[in-house]
């Protein structure tokens, strides 16, 4: 396993390739929202302490992935964290409301996630707490994206396109995770609350035999899964998936509840097995056929 980092002048890394000796299989995978690398500026302007800040993780998804390299996959994880900087946006969904200064007209400032205060810069944190003291100046922005973001992509590009050189197609899958739901509703009894969802933007992302694949291997380990339903895709999976250029991209998000304490942020010892059947699911969507990855 070969870890590669993008050191960024005098800056932390952006990110870090996990990359196998040999390309075996066909896919890249990628952890946008696990960083926990929180830099002290970000800190200082911040109104909430670290621990508050973490809410926004995706803690130790990498971890889970973290196989990846032993597969003949790499895996590509942010360092910087999903509360200073949102890879999984385009690059300047941004709210008004949180700068001194007026934004340039490219900035995208309509979008759902701009509205709900998750933009590529978020106002909030998972549940809802402002994140800042006052308010940013566009440069900050313009600064995160240029540190982060733009590396970040650059390097996920990169990996898509050798590893679709190499195979003739390549499947991206990214990996997040999600809030566990609250107490089920009366009668209930858990038959809507997924372990796992699937997100192909609704069949734009991927060809079929991917999701059905995936789908088909994690309900026969025993895991409720959903479609797109609440998660279709973010920005990496709308913008990565190509099918018929032979990209084929996938989300996946798996409820925390399933791995860890989510007050404590601590490991659950379930965590173990769920990495294992994370390995055993990538395997299986790279042993797909190519001949079955046509567009749908």
């Amino acid at each position: 396993m070969d870890a590669q980092h993008d050191p960024i002048a005098g800056s932390m890394p952006a990110f870090e390739i996990l990359a196998p000796t040999r390309r075996i299989l066909p896919l890249v995978l990628a952890s946008p929202h696990s960083g926990n690398h929180y830099p002290d500026e970000f800190l200082a302007a911040a109104r909430l302490d670290a621990r508050a800040l973490r809410k926004s993780e995706d803690c130790f998804v990498d971890e889970i992935f973290g196989f990846a390299p032993s597969l003949g996959v790499p895996l590509i994880r942010a360092l910087f964290p999903r509360a200073f900087l949102d890879a999984n946006r385009e690059a300047y969904e941004l709210d008004p409301e949180m700068f001194a200064d007026p934004l340039p007209a490219y900035v995208n400032t309509r979008s759902p996630r701009v509205a709900a205060g998750l933009g590529t810069i978020a106002r909030v944190v998972a549940n809802g707490e402002d994140i800042y003291k006052g308010k940013l100046r566009f440069a900050e922005a313009m600064e995160r994206v240029d540190r982060c973001y733009t590396p970040y992509h650059t390097a996920l590009r990169r990996l898509v396109e050798e590893t679709r050189a190499a195979f003739g197609h390549a499947l991206l899958i990214d990996c997040h995770s999600m809030p566990s739901p609250g107490p089920a509703p009366a009668g209930d009894r858990g038959r809507n609350r997924p372990d796992i969802v699937l997100g192909d933007c609704y069949g734009n992302a991927c060809a079929a035999a991917v999701i059905n694949a995936a789908e088909q291997f994690l309900r026969g380990l025993g895991y409720k899964v959903n479609r797109n339903n609440p998660y279709a895709g973010g920005y990496t999976t709308r913008h990565y998936g190509r099918p018929r250029q032979g990209i084929h991209a996938l989300q996946i998000e798996i409820a925390r509840n399933l791995y860890m304490d989510e007050t404590a942020l601590t490991r659950l010892p379930f965590l173990d097995v769920l990495a294992r059947h994370m390995g055993e699911l990538v395997d299986t969507l790279g042993r797909l056929p190519s001949d079955g990855l046509e567009p749908r």
